[in-house]
Order: structure tokens, then sequence, then C-alpha cells
């Protein structure tokens, strides 16, 4: 009965580039050098379908009502940061930017974790092994081979990654390679590690290590880490943690935010072209997508605010730690009792209008996507080039909450970029890039607060998507190239004072509150977090950046 309406849920999805272990043969020399020595167990570049069966067949998931895989990724239902640690050798010790986020391990410690990894693969009577890439623009293209303990996470990389076609397996050369392991915990002394996971990374060995966490994130968030390294450093191409699509007449828009702040629900537009969901590139001449599918969160997904993504949970799809109704297999996407970051990977063309390949020309309009918690910031400014340096090195939001272990309601935080824990060199070298590039190009900058209004979180609301949308449009429209703006008196930012389909008393953020002098002092207060955060910089930017700060 399970196979055949298993069979029923795949048979009219579109079907993608990927061949079953039958159609093209096992790389079995290089697994054999990497120290795997039963290749005969290697699961090798199945479908989708192969690896759903191969999932329920080991009983670690279930499909729901409408074929998608549910499953659950065990402890971990989301990123560890203090566990992500780098190899410190002669390649990084003076390139990384060693702080909180990038944490140094000594070379001798990968030597043991990789081996602890090899080691227990070959006691494994199954394993997955998928070949795939990053980056579309193929000049700047990154093979990886991803080696798997769990057939749901190979379905995360065939998911998340860009396939390659038959003929270029054949010819198919590992530039990096990944190996995920979430069974394996670790031994903190003998791994020299924080605790029984973590996740490595090599630039030397070109080779990332994941034990101890199922959470697919982790497999997504160190491939784009070295992307930025690589890309800035050895190519003098800005990385960038974004969102973007194109509109009919070829006008790209990129969207930068941390997780949760409206990157994947904004740039997945019906009238407009999705070109990715989260990790890009800019070149002289192009804006690319790192990856072949999205990351979406799902905890209140609804057809109607997000029909996209709703329509994207389906055969395919990798849903992550969410619950069914009770005696059913329909989701509850309101069901946060495992986590608030409940997610859904999907390859990039289940979204209608993706943009294939993924790749548009250089952006018209930039959106810095910020989720202020304290209510003050207005929901859509537009900023000077000085303004939109200093908002993209402060890089302010609030994490939401399940993104990061330990994370359970919206806490204000500054975040470099816009992306902090996933930036190996130091800011200011995106930041230099990114206002090289904007200068050049002539680009208008926008902060989007998706975040509270009419009071901080607890009292106000948090704005709704529809209006965030509309103002979007309307940028995009060149709607508000005529409108009269007027002037935050701390923030120095400029806020429409109108905007089509869009009540104008919410523009002015003073104006959502009941009690406007409690705005005032909390207006302050969140100036005076931006003024004591950016202290760090102000040694090495510009008078003009320095002076677009807030005012007390």
């Amino acid at each position: 009965m399970r196979k055949t309406r298993f069979l029923s849920i795949f048979a009219g999805i579109k079907r993608l580039p990927c061949m079953s272990v039958s159609a093209i043969s096992i790389p079995k020399e290089s697994l054999l050098k990497l120290g795997l020595k039963n290749v005969e167990a290697v699961r090798y570049q199945l479908s989708t379908e192969e690896l759903v069966e191969d999932t329920l067949r080991i009983e670690e998931g279930v499909l729901s009502d409408n074929g998608a895989l549910v499953i659950h990724t065990g402890e971990f239902t989301g990123r560890s940061p203090k566990d992500k640690f780098t190899v410190k050798d002669e390649i990084t010790e003076n390139s990384v930017h060693w702080n909180e986020f990038n944490i140094p391990i000594e070379p001798r410690y990968f030597d043991i974790i990789f081996n602890k990894c090899i080691n227990y693969l070959n006691q494994l009577k199954e394993i997955w092994v998928r070949d795939s890439y990053a980056c579309a623009d193929p000049r700047y293209r990154l093979n990886i081979r991803v080696i798997n303990e769990k057939p749901w996470n190979n379905l995360f990389a065939y998911n998340m990654f860009l396939r390659p076609g038959e003929e270029e397996l054949e010819q198919f050369k590992p530039d990096w390679h990944l190996i995920a392991v979430p069974e394996l915990k670790l031994d903190p002394k003998e791994c020299g590690t924080r605790q029984q996971n973590a996740t490595i990374i090599s630039f030397k060995h070109k080779m990332i290590l994941i034990a101890g966490s199922g959470y697919t994130g982790e497999t997504k968030k160190g491939v784009f880490g070295i992307l930025n390294y690589i890309l800035p450093h050895d190519k003098n191409v800005l990385s960038m943690h974004c969102s973007a699509n194109i509109g009919k007449n070829g006008d790209t828009a990129i969207f930068f935010g941390l997780s949760g702040t409206g990157k994947t629900t904004l740039s997945t537009d019906p009238e407009r072209k999705l070109i990715g969901d989260d990790e890009h590139a800019w070149t002289d001449d192009t804006i690319f997508n790192f990856e072949g599918g999205c990351y979406a969160k799902t905890i209140h997904l609804s057809e109607e605010k997000e029909p996209e993504i709703f329509q994207a949970v389906r055969a395919g799809a990798l849903v992550e730690n969410v619950r069914f109704f009770p005696g059913t297999n329909r989701i509850n996407f309101e069901d946060a009792s495992i986590t608030e970051n409940t997610r859904v990977s999907y390859p990039l063309n289940f979204i209608s209008n993706a943009q294939e390949p993924s790749i548009g020309g250089l952006p018209k309009n930039i959106f810095l996507l910020t989720c202020d918690a304290f209510g003050v910031l207005p929901p859509i400014s537009k900023l000077t080039p000085g303004q939109a340096m200093y908002q993209f090195i402060s890089g302010y939001t609030a994490k939401v909450a399940g993104t990061e272990t330990g994370v359970t309601e919206p806490k204000p935080t500054f975040s470099a970029c816009f992306g902090a824990p996933f930036l190996p060199l130091h800011p200011g070298k995106y930041a230099q890039m990114l206002g090289e590039k904007m200068l050049k190009n002539r680009v208008s900058v926008w902060l989007i607060n998706t975040g509270w209004s009419g009071g901080p979180y607890g009292i106000g609301k948090r704005m709704k998507l529809g209006y965030t949308r509309t103002m979007i449009t309307a940028v995009l429209e060149g709607k508000l190239d005529t409108v009269a703006f007027d002037t935050h008196p701390v923030f120095g930012i400029s806020f429409p004072k109108e905007c089509p389909g869009v009540p104008s008393e919410i523009l002015n953020p003073r104006n959502t509150w009941a009690d406007t002098s409690a705005y005032d002092e909390k207006a302050k207060f969140l100036a005076g977090l931006f003024i004591k955060n950016f202290e760090k910089y102000a040694g090495g930017v510009d008078a003009e950046i320095l002076a677009a700060g807030p005012k007390l």
C-alpha cells in the first residue's frame, strides 16, 4: 500500500537531472583514496524518489498528505555557531578574521576528526554520496562531493545544490568534499571541540566535516562559508547573504537580511522571477545564485500569505521538525512545539517563476531587511550612500526564535554585513566591495523594517506582510520617485509620507505608538545601541559613513 501511494505521489512531478546508481557509475577509485573501503555500500547519485524511499525504509521519515518527506533532525533544530571551527594553518592564519564566529582549531584535531568520520562511515551498511556544485555562473563553479550517513541529508543536498547532468558527472572532479555524520558523537577532549557536535572547515584539505548534528542547515551554511572566503579573497567577487529577483524589464533587486527577516518570502514574488532566496555573488556584470534550491521557514506558513512557498511543500520537498494535525498526515504549520525554526527545502524550479539559469544583471535596488524588535525604525526608508554603508556594516536586526540554538524570542543583535556568522574575512572587506559596487552602478538602497510597529515586541504588532510587499513593489515600479519624504529626527533616514496601497499613518513609526514620549525614549535607546556597536568600526570608515549614524 505504501509503495503504491509513494509512486503515485511522484508520478506527476517534473524530473530534474539526477541519475540513479544504475545510470552512472560510482567513482570507486576516488572514494577509495578518501579512505572509504566498502564502496559497494555506496548509494550514489540517487533520484529524489529513491532517497525518499530509502528514508521511509529505514523509518526516519514519513510522507505528508501532499507528498513531502517529513523528518526530524534530532537534538539540533538550528545551527550551533559556537561549534563551528576553522582549521588555523598556513592558509588561514593571517587571512581569516578570527572572532566568536570564526573559531580556530589546530590541524591535528582535523586529522583526528576526519579519521573518525571515515572509520565511522566504513562501519555502516550503506552510505549516500552525491556529486553537485555551487555557483550558477559557470566562471565560478565549485564542484562539491557530499557524503552522508543519512539519505534525507543527501536529499537536502540534492534540493539545495546545483545538479550536474549525466555527461558532466562522467568527468566530475570534486573541488571540495563535505562529509556529514549526524550520529557520530565526538569526544571533546580528544577532538579539541566544545562538545560532542562540531562543524570543521579545512581550506587546506578543501573539506567540511559535520559530526553530531543532523540539522541540514549546517550543510548549507558550511558551503556558504567557504564561498564567502574563496570568492572575495581569491576571485575578487563580492559574496552576499541575500536573496535576489528580476523584473520583466531585466531590473534586478537584491534583499540583504539575516534568517527570519523575510529574504525568502519577499523575493518570492509572482510578478518577478526568483534568482535565489539566500546566497549570491555580485560580479562585474552579473548577480548569480550559489544554490539550486530554497530553504524556507515554514512556521505560520499559509497559502494566502506565501502561496509559492506553500505550494512548494509537495513531493520532492524535505520538511523538517514539524508536527501533523492529530490523526492525520497534514502538516500543522502553526505548531512550534519542536522548534520555531521549522523548515522546508526544495529545488528552485518548484517556484513557478524561477529564473533559469539563476543569473541576473546588475541590481537597480538594494533592500536591507531588518526585524526591529523595538518598533522604532520606519517600515521603509530611503538611504543615502553613507547611510547605506552605515546600516550594512551595522547589520541590525533581531535574531528570530529557533534559528540558532538557545534563541527562544526575538533578540536585538548587530551582525556585520547582515551575515557575520558566515563571513571568514574581516567585515570591512565585504563592506568595501559593496560600497564600490553601489556607487559605480548608482544603486538605490532602502531600509525595510519587517519587525514591530506600534510598540516593541510584546506590546506592538509585527508589520503586515502585505504592507511590506506593497512598499517594495512601489519602489520597484517607481511609485515613490515623486512622493514627499520626512526625515527621522534621531536616525536621519528619509521615509515617504505616502505610499500607494499602504495606510499613511504607519509610515511614521512614532505615529503608531499610543505613547509618543515612550517612542522617543526607545528611539534614543536604540540609537545608543547603534552608536556603541559602531565604535569598533569608527577608525576604519570615512567621514561620510561615520556621520550617517544616529544622533543623540
